[in-house]
């Protein structure tokens, strides 16, 4: 049997928070997948389509590695299910963000997907960074130049997203390959997260817990301390191993990359290209 590109050690912690009776959010941990999925719709909708989107990524669960076509494929499926639930109900829907194990020329390379507002980081090397772009209107008014970053979080169109699977929204994903290394740290997150806890406080978590699990179950706390005002779920991923790190240079890899089936959508985009503009909170 094929060995993984990249071997990892996993933790994984949500909580309902201590303002909503239900959590809504669903996640996946198991190599090569590890997905959150913040549910929207209310009267158990947003539960249930998160948990629909899981599911079907977790069909994937147990490969050595994923490709963007795998997800993609994924990704349909899961919207046809999501579709399925709405008929009859209030616009059912979820976000989706998190990152997979792809295997690029032989090299373990972080493939990570993104729909909505819920995150995607990285920290390496004692610098944390957000992988992923909300498609949310605040960060549409940021890139704009028309909301400061800082007044984001007070501002009361926070928990509108551009970008759903559901709730009227055919919003594409977006895809980024990410170069691993030994000691990478990835940290995929729902809004009950990152509307709690600011960069720097996220950075020092995960700069001073070394265990995955208490890292997750650490900021799954520190969340809900600091008013846990929704849904919360943490999964982080440390990269133990990665093949062909030290036998493959930077420019190689990049360049194995662009040979794959990548297109425009692997960028980073802060815009919407969907339809719908959802409320979540």
């Amino acid at each position: 049997m094929a060995e993984s590109p990249i071997t990892v050690l996993v933790g994984a912690a949500t909580h309902a928070g201590l303002r909503r009776a239900v959590n809504e959010d669903s996640h996946l941990a198991e190599a090569p997948l590890f997905l959150v999925a913040d549910g929207m719709g209310g009267h158990d909708a947003g539960a249930a389509a998160s948990a629909l989107v899981v599911e079907e990524f977790g069909r994937l669960a147990g490969a050595t590695s994923l490709g963007i076509q795998d997800m993609r494929e994924a990704l349909r499926r899961a919207r046809t299910r999501v579709h399925a639930l709405e008929a009859g109900q209030r616009a059912a829907g979820t976000t989706l963000s998190g990152v997979v194990i792809a295997d690029v020329g032989g090299v373990g390379y972080w493939l990570t997907v993104n729909v909505g507002d819920s995150r995607t980081y990285r920290y390496s090397g004692g610098v944390l960074e957000q992988i992923s772009v909300d498609h949310s209107v605040v960060q549409e008014l940021i890139d704009a130049g028309e909301l400061a970053a800082a007044d984001a979080v007070h501002d009361r169109r926070r928990n509108e997203i551009t970008r759903a699977i559901g709730a009227g929204s055919d919003g594409e994903p977006d895809f980024w390959l990410v170069p691993a290394e030994p000691g990478d740290r990835m940290l995929v997150c729902s809004d009950g997260l990152s509307g709690e806890l600011d960069g720097e406080r996220l950075r020092r978590v995960l700069a001073e817990t070394a265990d995955p699990q208490e890292a997750a179950t650490r900021l799954v706390h520190e969340a809900m301390v600091r008013g846990g005002r929704d849904n919360i779920t943490v999964v982080v991923v440390d990269a133990v191993t990665v093949r062909g790190h030290d036998e493959v240079p930077v420019d190689t890899a990049q360049a194995a990359a662009r040979d794959e089936e990548i297109d425009s959508d692997t960028r980073p985009s802060g815009r919407s290209q969907g339809s719908g503009r959802t409320d979540h909170g």
